[in-house]
C-alpha cells in the first residue's frame, strides 16, 4: 500500500481505538506501529525489530528527564511546595488571571509535563478564584499557558526531539533567544482572549469532581520571605546550564540530562523522610506512564521512516502544499489522531529528519512549524481536554471556546511567526 495512505488509515483507527475504546496511548501506538508496518510491506520481523529501536531510541532520549521531572513534581506535592510557588508570585503580581497564566507557564517546563503542572496548580487556583467562574477562568488559563511553554521552550518533552532532530549544531540558547519571546507574546495574547472573552458566570453542568475549595480550607501561608526551599530544585536546573556547557562542556543531549538529575537530586536531598519516600514513589509511577506512552510515539515514527514514507509521501504532500507549510500540516495531522503534543513532536522529528524539509528551511523556524501544528486542534482525542472538562464541569461546547480554540490561535501566531521568520530572517 502507498506510504501516505497507509499513514492516513493507521491515524483514523488510532483515532476511532482512543475514542472509543480508551486504550493506553502506548498500546494504540504499538498497534498503530505493526498496522503500519504491514500495510506499506515490511515483514514480521523487520516491523518488530522497527518498534524496539524506536521504544530503546525514545527511552534512552527521555527516562532520565521525564523521571526526574515526575519525581520533582511529586516531592513538591507532597511539602506543598507548589502552593509556596504560587504564593511568591502573588506577592509580586496581584492579579490572579496573570498568577494563573505565569503560574502554569512556569511550572510545565521544569516537570515536564504541563497535564501535571495543572493538576499540581487545581487546588491553589480554588483558594485564589474568588466565585465559581473567576476559579473557571483560572483553571483555563493555567492549562492553556502550561500548554504554550510545553509546546515552545526548551527544554521540554515536545521541543527537545524537534532540536535534536533539526538542529544541526544550533545552540540550545539561540533557539530560546527566539522562542522564549514569542511565547510570552503568545501568553499575553491568551491573557487578552479571556480578558475580552471570559467564561460565563454560571455554566450549564457542575462536575462533581471538582467542587472549589472554601476560602478557609485553604492553607494560610505565614511566611514573610521568598519560599527558597521550595525554588531551590529550579535554581538548580538553571545554574547547572553554565556549568555543564562551559565548565564541564557536555554536549546538549549530556547536559539536559545532567541539569534535571542536579534538580531531582536537590529536590530529593530537601525532602523531609516522609515526604522522600511517598514522592519518590509516585513520581516513578507517574513518571512511568509519560515515558512509556512517549515510546510507543517512538516505535511508530521509527517504523514510519524505516518504510520509506518521508522520500515518497512528504514528496506527494508539497505537490498540493507549499513546502514552507508541511511541517505544519503534518504535525496538525498527527496531533488531531492521537492528541499528545510530545507524541506528534517525536514522530514528526522521525519523518522530517530524513525529508528534503530539513535541508531548506532553517532549524528556528522549521520546529517553530512542528510547535504550530502541535498546537492547532487540541479537541477530543487530547486527554488534557477531556481533564479540563472535568475540573471546570463545563459541556464540551465551552471547553472548546476556552481551551481549544485559544490554544489553536496560539498556533496561528507561532505559524505567522516561523513562516516570517524563514521568508525575512533566514532566507
Amino acid at each position: 500500500m502507498d506510504p501516505l495512505v497507509a499513514f492516513a488509515v493507521t491515524l483514523t483507527l488510532i483515532t476511532v481505538f482512543s475514542l472509543r475504546y480508551r486504550i493506553s496511548p502506548f498500546f494504540t501506538l504499538i498497534g498503530g506501529a505493526i498496522l503500519f508496518g504491514l500495510l506499506t510491506g515490511m515483514t514480521p520481523d523487520t516491523t518488530m525489530l522497527g518498534i524496539v529501536t524506536g521504544v530503546g531510541t525514545v527511552f534512552s532520549a527521555f527516562g532520565i528527564i521525564i523521571l526526574c521531572g515526575a519525581i520533582i513534581a511529586k516531592l513538591m506535592e507532597e511539602q506543598k511546595q507548589t502552593e509556596e510557588i504560587v504564593s511568591d508570585i502573588r506577592r509580586l503580581v496581584h492579579h490572579p488571571p496573570v498568577i494563573a497564566g505565569f503560574s502554569g507557564y512556569l511550572l510545565s517546563v521544569p516537570v515536564t509535563c504541563c497535564v501535571t503542572s495543572y493538576i499540581m496548580l487545581i487546588p491553589i487556583l480554588d483558594c485564589i478564584g474568588k466565585d465559581r467562574a473567576g476559579r473557571t477562568v483560572l483553571l483555563y488559563l493555567a492549562a492553556v499557558s502550561g500548554v504554550i511553554s510545553y509546546a515552545l521552550v526548551y527544554p521540554t518533552p515536545v521541543v527537545i526531539p524537534l532540536f535534536h532532530a533539526f538542529s544541526g549544531g544550533l545552540s540550545p540558547v539561540a533557539f530560546d533567544v527566539v522562542s522564549i519571546p514569542l511565547s510570552f507574546a503568545v501568553l499575553g495574547m491568551v491573557l487578552l482572549y479571556f480578558r475580552y472573552f471570559s467564561p460565563p458566570a454560571t455554566t450549564p453542568h457542575d462536575s462533581p469532581a471538582r467542587q472549589p475549595q472554601e476560602a478557609g480550607t485553604c492553607r494560610a501561608d505565614d511566611q514573610q520571605g521568598i519560599h527558597w526551599r521550595a525554588w531551590a530544585p529550579f535554581i538548580v536546573i538553571l545554574l547547572a546550564i553554565p556549568v555543564s556547557l562551559f565548565l564541564l562542556n557536555l554536549s546538549h543531549v549530556s547536559m539536559i540530562n545532567a541539569i534535571m538529575l542536579a534538580g531531582s537530586a536537590t529536590a530529593i536531598t530537601l525532602a523531609s523522610p516522609a515526604a522522600r519516600m511517598a514522592g519518590l514513589s509516585r513520581g516513578a509511577k507517574h513518571g512511568g506512564y509519560i515515558i512509556f506512552d512517549i515510546c510507543g510515539a517512538g516505535a511508530l515514527g521509527f517504523v514510519i521512516v524505516q518504510s520509506g514514507f518521508a522520500a515518497s509521501a512528504l514528496t506527494q504532500m508539497t505537490l498540493v502544499i507549499p513546502l514552507i507549510l508541511v511541517p505544519f500540516f503534518l504535525a496538525a495531522l498527527i496531533e488531531t489522531a492521537q492528541g499528545s503534543r510530545v507524541v506528534t513532536a517525536v514522530i514528526a522529528a522521525e519523518v522530517l529528519a530524513k525529508s528534503p524539509v530539513i535541508s531548506t528551511i532553517h532549524p528556528i523556524p522549521l520546529i517553530l512549524l512542528v510547535s504550530a501544528g502541535a498546537c492547532i486542534v487540541s479537541y477530543v482525542t487530547d486527554p488534557f481536554f477531556w481533564l479540563v472538562q472535568r475540573t471546570t464541569g463545563d459541556d464540551v461546547r465551552t471547553v472548546v471556546r476556552y481551551y481549544t480554540l485559544p490554544i489553536a490561535l496560539a498556533g496561528i501566531l507561532i505559524l505567522v511567526v516561523a513562516v516570517a521568520l524563514h521568508y525575512l530572517v533566514f532566507q
